[in-house]
Parts: structure tokens; C-alpha cells; sequence
């Protein structure tokens, strides 16, 4: 980027310009009784003194004039400082998030699949947090660390599958697991959000002695409940062929309300995709990641490049007219 340091010294051509038009129209004059001589003469712009006078002059009052408005080149640089959170996706991946109660464009689909693209997009919103993934079903584990690279997170995130940790549900367990990566971490903020449909049937540790680590370590846990009210559809193997069978949900909202109110987090409830998306949407925004932005530009002078030019074309002017080009008063 270009700028002019002092562009107010421009406003000078609003002066000279009038006074030097002025100048060379009362220049001095030599009187003739005739002026047929001069006509009979082959006189070419290139020979005419005055004009390749003025030309120089002319240029050399530009140049010196754009040097004392001092031109800059600049770069701009940004600097940015973020205080990033710390984010904990703890996924359920029991048998019951098979239920094919949640749509995409109009098909039905089961409840994983929509929770990983939901999930997908709430990850892109984040670019400056640490997020890992903690999947659980009848044991927990840490499917991705807390890190940076997104990139690794969403690859962990494509390979969860139904029944990849057992088909019962071990939520105390997977938030105690959560506590446990997160506790030792000294960032400002710390959060896991918790998505399940079910309540807790296995594990060693239950949702509330979870929950009671996590507000002791400083981690707030968002909780989730999916799936729909009563009865929700599953395909199965049947002696007619793939058939839908609708079973009973069977949510455990209270203890998941327990555990969010514990940790100063919200618990939610989904019923269809639009609800889930606009759950994460609300935690994105309740979770906000402080960014600082500085912009600074670093400016290189130019006006020699200007007065260099303009201060020798001034002293060729001079010269000629003192010399090869000098006029007769």
C-alpha cells in the first residue's frame, strides 16, 4: 500500500501552476518589423529552446513537489492473540443411537450420523480451541485428544460407528474420563459438552460423582439429550424383511439436568436435527473465544525517489539554459 505522509503540500500546485503560466506569458520579448523571415524558417518543436525549457522545468516542479508530500510504501501485518477453550466433545456411541428417528433432506437417518455432522460443523465454528472427542458406550475412551489440529479431530470424528465401545451406556464413566484429560490444563476456560439418549447402565462411576469432579476441577458440562418423546424407530432383520419396530426412549433427563446445574452448564434436549443444530449453535455462543487483534503497517520512504529525479532534471534546466539553450532577453 502507498500513502502520501503530507498529501496538504499537493495544494502547492494550486499555486505554482497559475504563477508559471503567468511567467511565461510575460517572458521577455524581442520586437520585429517583420516576421516573414522567422515563417520562412523550418523551426521544430525538438529546436525550440523555450518549449524543451519548460518541459524540464515543468517536471522537475512536479517531482520536487510530490517528494515534500513524502510518499510511503507500507505493509500491513496482523498480530492476533487468542485465549482459546478448552472443548471436550463426549459422544454416546450405544446401540440405541441407531433409532432412526432424526431426518436428513427428508430421509430418515439414524441419530449418530446426524450428531457427527452437527458435530462436524460446530468444530469449524472453533478455530482457536483445543477440542478432543470422548465416545462411550458400555466402557469410555479418549478417541481424540485435546489439540489444535482440527484436521485429526474431524478424522477421529468419521471413524466413530455404532457399538464401537459396547452397547450399553457409561456416562459417569466417560465424563470422569473427561475430568481426568482436562484437570491438570491450565486454560482460562474448560467445557465439555456431553451428548447422550440414554441413562447411565454401566460404568464404575456414576453421571453425579462425575459431575461433582468436574465443578471441583473448574470443567463445566454441558449435557445433551437426543431422541424424541415416547417411541422412536429402528430397522431390524424380521421374517418379512427390513421392518420398523418402535421401541420406548428411555432418557434420563433428570440426572443429566443434575449434572449440568452442578457444573454452572444448561442442559438441552433434541428432538430433530434443527434443534441439535441450534443447540450447539447457543453453546458456541455461550462459549465465546476471546481474540485480540492488532494491525500495525510498517512504511518505507520514497520521496528520494522523487526528489533525486526532480533536483537533477531542476539543475539540467539551469544549465541548458545557461548554455546550448540560453535565450536572448
Amino acid at each position: 500500500m502507498i500513502r502520501l505522509a503530507y498529501p496538504w503540500f499537493l495544494c502547492l500546485f494550486l499555486v505554482i501552476v497559475p504563477i508559471f503560466i503567468w511567467g511565461q506569458k510575460s517572458g521577455g520579448k524581442i520586437r520585429f518589423s517583420s516576421i516573414d523571415l522567422l515563417k520562412s524558417m523550418n523551426m521544430r518543436a525538438r529546436n525550440n529552446p523555450k518549449l524543451i525549457l519548460l518541459i524540464l522545468r515543468s517536471l522537475a516542479i512536479i517531482l520536487l513537489v510530490v517528494a515534500l508530500a513524502r510518499p510511503q510504501s507500507g505493509r500491513q501485518f496482523t498480530k492476533t492473540n487468542s485465549e482459546g477453550v478448552d472443548i471436550l466433545l463426549v459422544l454416546d456411541t450405544s446401540e440405541s443411537m441407531q433409532a432412526l428417528d432424526f431426518k436428513r433432506e427428508g430421509k430418515r437417518v439414524n441419530r449418530l450420523r446426524v450428531v457427527k455432522e452437527v458435530v462436524r460443523d460446530f468444530i469449524k465454528k472453533r478455530p482457536n480451541d483445543r477440542i478432543g472427542l470422548v465416545v462411550f458406550g458400555e466402557e469410555a475412551f479418549t478417541q481424540c485428544p485435546l489439540t489444535l489440529d482440527h484436521g485429526i479431530v474431524m478424522d477421529f470424528l468419521d471413524n466413530i460407528k455404532i457399538g464401537m465401545a459396547g452397547s450399553a451406556t457409561a456416562l459417569g464413566q466417560a465424563i470422569g474420563i473427561g475430568v481426568n484429560r482436562m484437570k491438570d490444563l491450565k486454560s482460562k476456560s474448560k467445557i465439555m459438552i456431553a451428548l447422550t439418549d440414554g441413562r447411565n447402565t454401566a460404568g464404575r462411576l456414576s453421571p453425579l460423582q462425575a459431575s461433582k469432579l468436574a465443578d471441583h476441577y473448574g470443567v463445566k458440562v454441558y449435557t445433551i439429550g437426543v431422541g424424541t418423546q415416547g417411541k422412536a424407530p429402528f430397522l431390524a432383520d424380521t421374517l418379512f424383511g427390513k421392518r420398523y419396530i418402535y421401541q420406548k426412549v428411555d432418557l434420563d433427563e433428570s440426572t443429566l439436568k443434575q449434572v449440568a446445574s452442578e457444573t454452572g452448564a444448561r442442559y438441552f434436549r433434541a428432538t430433530n436435527t434443527d434443534e441439535l443444530k441450534n443447540i450447539y449453535s447457543l453453546i458456541d455462543k455461550l462459549e465465546k473465544t476471546k481474540i485480540e487483534v492488532k494491525k500495525y503497517t510498517e512504511y518505507n520512504e520514497m520521496f528520494a525517489h522523487f526528489l533525486i529525479p526532480g533536483l537533477f532534471i531542476l539543475l539540467l534546466e539551469i544549465f541548458l539554459g545557461q548554455t546550448k539553450l540560453r535565450r536572448i532577453p
